[in-house]
């Protein structure tokens, strides 16, 4: 198999909040099959908007024991992976976006080297808004999540652009948009 061109990589990620979901959901439906949309397997149940395959904490450790991930980390006592479907997609030379991890974000630096990273984020108001609307966490959990936001920094070699989605979705939309066609 031909090595992966990680120049093809688009790696999303941010707060809980920022409206990761609601952006790749966006894009996901103005750019058809140009581009392919990494699914994210988790040790949690579907919920609205977010776009995942949901496995049990087995059938998450059996696969990472047959090497079915790409990329794995957890968070929050959740596992999350990106299935080897992503080396298969960026072999063939189609751009891949992946809901990623900012935890995570340098691993998949070192194994993907040409990715562009996408930081999407939101006033803290925003973020503690959108939180309450989920509806996972009450007013003291979210209030904690939101102070113990860690910094966040990626080496300077990396290429990372930034989108504020504190406003109107359509505005951080065109940006991810622009970014997906290679602007």
């Amino acid at each position: 198999m031909t090595l992966p061109d990680s120049t093809k990589l688009i790696y999303v990620m941010g707060p809980s909040g920022a409206g990761k979901d609601s952006l790749l959901g966006y894009a996901r439906e103005r750019v058809g099959a140009q581009v392919m949309f990494a699914h994210r397997y988790i040790t949690r149940a579907v919920a609205d908007g977010e776009n995942h395959i949901a496995l049990s904490h087995d059938e998450f450790a059996s696969r990472l024991s047959y090497g079915l991930f790409a990329m794995h980390w957890e968070s929050l006592g959740l596992r999350y992976g990106i299935g080897i479907e992503l080396d298969a997609w960026l072999a063939r030379g189609m751009p891949v976006v992946v809901n990623g991890s900012r935890q995570h974000a340098e691993s998949a630096l070192e194994r993907y080297p040409q990715a562009r990273f996408v930081h999407i984020d939101a006033a803290p108001s925003v973020l503690a808004a959108r939180l309450a609307r989920r509806g996972r966490e009450d007013a003291r959990q979210i209030e904690a999540r939101l102070a113990r936001r860690p910094a966040f920094e990626l080496p300077s070699h990396a290429r990372v652009v930034r989108i504020d989605n504190s406003g109107l979705l359509s505005e951080a939309g065109l940006q991810l948009l622009d970014i997906l066609s290679g602007k």
